[in-house]
């Protein structure tokens, strides 16, 4: 597709550009055995994994018939694994170096925006070598509200300095198409993140592509 029209990209991290679900599985795994819970499959994760940190907690913690006051010491529990853990169960998706580097060829500026805490986020972009391609890297905890809501991709874009309709936005689910068309940013989705078990391309958007590497074809 042609990117011309556009000024630059707001790229998701989780699904979009490394698959970490390997990481949640594990980090998930032992926190629930911490607390004395029993742990979910790799389905389950799959399908809950993409409105951040705390709805993965709070869904967990429901799926195994725990209290839910016992999130505060989830919550601790996650955080204290996953920064211990945080990507060695995970793997950059074939075709993202490419075509990060093609979009920044292109003359296109970039930012991270993803759910996850960006505690989280930037210690990954780095381990995998992808940190150097952004400008701006954005966590779920970076605003007020997260993806689905627009609020994340307007600051992005703020940020950037650019116009929405200039600024593509490249996901995985639903939740970032959501995001992106109430706020007025073009949307392109990869078809093997993770989108809670649905199939991706019954979400509307202005093109799927199979690896990221494809948009300039």
């Amino acid at each position: 597709m042609p990117l011309i029209p556009f000024q630059a990209a707001i790229v998701d991290l989780d699904g979009t550009m490394v698959d970490t679900l390997g990481d949640f599985v594990a980090v998930l795994r032992l926190t629930l055995t911490e607390l004395g819970l029993p742990v979910v499959d790799r389905a389950f994760v799959e399908h809950t994994v993409g409105q951040g940190s705390e709805h993965l907690i709070r869904s967990t913690l429901a799926h195994v018939g725990a209290d839910a006051g016992r999130y505060d010491a989830a919550w601790a529990a996650y955080q204290r694994h996953y920064l211990v853990l945080n990507g060695q169960h995970s793997d950059v998706y074939p075709g993202v170096v490419e075509g990060l580097q093609r979009l920044r060829d292109a003359g296109l500026r970039l930012a991270c925006l993803t759910n996850k805490p960006v505690a989280f986020a930037r210690p990954l972009l780095a381990s995998k070598g992808l940190d150097g391609f952004f400008e701006f890297v954005f966590g779920g905890d970076s605003f007020a509200r997260k993806k689905p809501d627009p609020l994340p991709l307007l600051e992005t874009c703020k940020a950037l300095g650019t116009l929405p309709a200039q600024t593509l936005m490249v996901g995985d689910s639903r939740n970032d198409a959501q995001a992106g068309h109430a706020a007025g940013c073009p949307v392109v989705l990869v078809t093997y993140g993770y989108n809670h078990g649905e199939p991706i391309r019954a979400v509307p958007a202005l093109a799927h592509v199979d690896r990221l590497d494809a948009l300039l074809h």
